[in-house]
């Protein structure tokens, strides 16, 4: 029997994706870093300014984010100490009496950075267009009544990013993976690049029931937002960076609302992250070795899949996916 693909898309889709924590990289700071299925340099210049470079330099190939280094605002290439500018041109040859003019017309692809929500974005397009959308800005970032650092965990999954985004609309899961209660009532919505999402969740106490919701949105297929309000608001920002066509990179960032000034530890503030990485953890054995269903045999109560992956196509370049 011949073997089949797990996956029929065979693209990754374009958008922005976190390729990293604005805190973890420090001005002077080279990192050699994998996303959608190619090698890149991340670094950030003496005066801070980012950039993120296809990884090999283009005078003898050596790899910029190993034993490259930081010169002023260039990247220093390890072997012949090149120095290459954050838009991806010759800046110096420092044993050259001149730049030879194929030089200077050589650039090394660079992709559109963003720093925000206290995270670095890079924005991928197989073709290499420039953006179609801007990066979200999410307001209790920078809000004092909300922490002031993320509770971070990262998640290695050898899944295609649109299987794993599926579960957000696949209602009955809940209840057979993660062994929720009842089956959740949701709804979904479409505009543009976004998907918006929201759902009541009221909690029983000793003191009564306290009104609560869960809604959220995403921003393009790698870009998402959770806001849990009620007894303990949270955010989480649901970060997935596709490392090869069948991997991603998750992480979720996690803030808390202060309470009398204080981010709250333990109790149901620490219950809510808790439960979220426990679901994560359940559907992992799940993703990594499922076949994507391309025609699936759906029921009535199987939550919006169809409009799903209608809106998801548009992320491909090839919309047959």
């Amino acid at each position: 029997m011949t073997e089949k693909i797990r996956y029929s898309m065979l693209q990754i889709p374009f958008g922005w994706y976190v390729v990293d924590y604005s805190n973890e990289l420090k001005p002077g700071e080279v990192k050699a870093v994998r996303y959608f299925a190619q090698d890149q340099v991340l670094f950030r210049t003496e005066s801070g300014e980012v950039s993120m470079l296809d990884a090999y330099c283009p005078h003898l190939g050596a790899h910029l984010g190993h034993g490259g280094i930081i010169n002023g605002e260039c990247i220093e290439c390890p072997f012949h100490a090149w120095r290459w500018k954050t838009d991806g041109k010759i800046g110096e040859i420092p044993y050259a009496k001149n730049i030879p003019p194929k030089a200077k017309e050589t650039k090394i692809f660079t992709y559109p950075t963003v720093e925000r929500n206290n995270l670095i974005y890079a924005w991928y397009h197989p073709n290499g267009e420039e953006p179609h959308y801007e990066v979200e800005t999410y307001p209790e970032i920078n809000d004092p009544e909300w922490g002031d650092e993320f509770e971070k965990f990262e998640y290695r999954i050898k899944c295609h990013i649109q299987d794993m985004a599926e579960n957000a609309v696949d209602a009955a899961h809940f209840m057979y993976v993660h062994g929720v209660a009842s089956y959740p009532e949701f709804e979904v919505t479409y505009k543009d690049q976004k998907r918006f999402f929201y759902q009541k969740a009221d909690m029983v106490t000793p003191r009564g029931t306290v009104k609560g919701k869960i809604s959220g949105a995403s921003n393009g297929p790698g870009d998402n937002f959770t806001k849990f309000e009620g007894i303990c608001d949270t955010l989480l920002l649901g970060s997935t960076t596709p490392t090869e066509n069948e991997e991603v990179i998750t992480r979720f960032s996690f803030l808390q609302k202060k309470v009398n000034g204080e981010v709250p530890t333990g109790g149901v503030g620490a219950a809510i992250i808790a439960d979220i990485n426990k679901q994560v953890r359940e559907d992992i054995p799940v993703w990594e070795n499922k076949q994507y269903a391309s025609k699936p045999v759906l029921c009535d109560s199987d939550g919006p899949i169809a409009k799903f992956r209608k809106h998801f196509a548009t992320f491909y370049t090839d919309q047959k996916q």
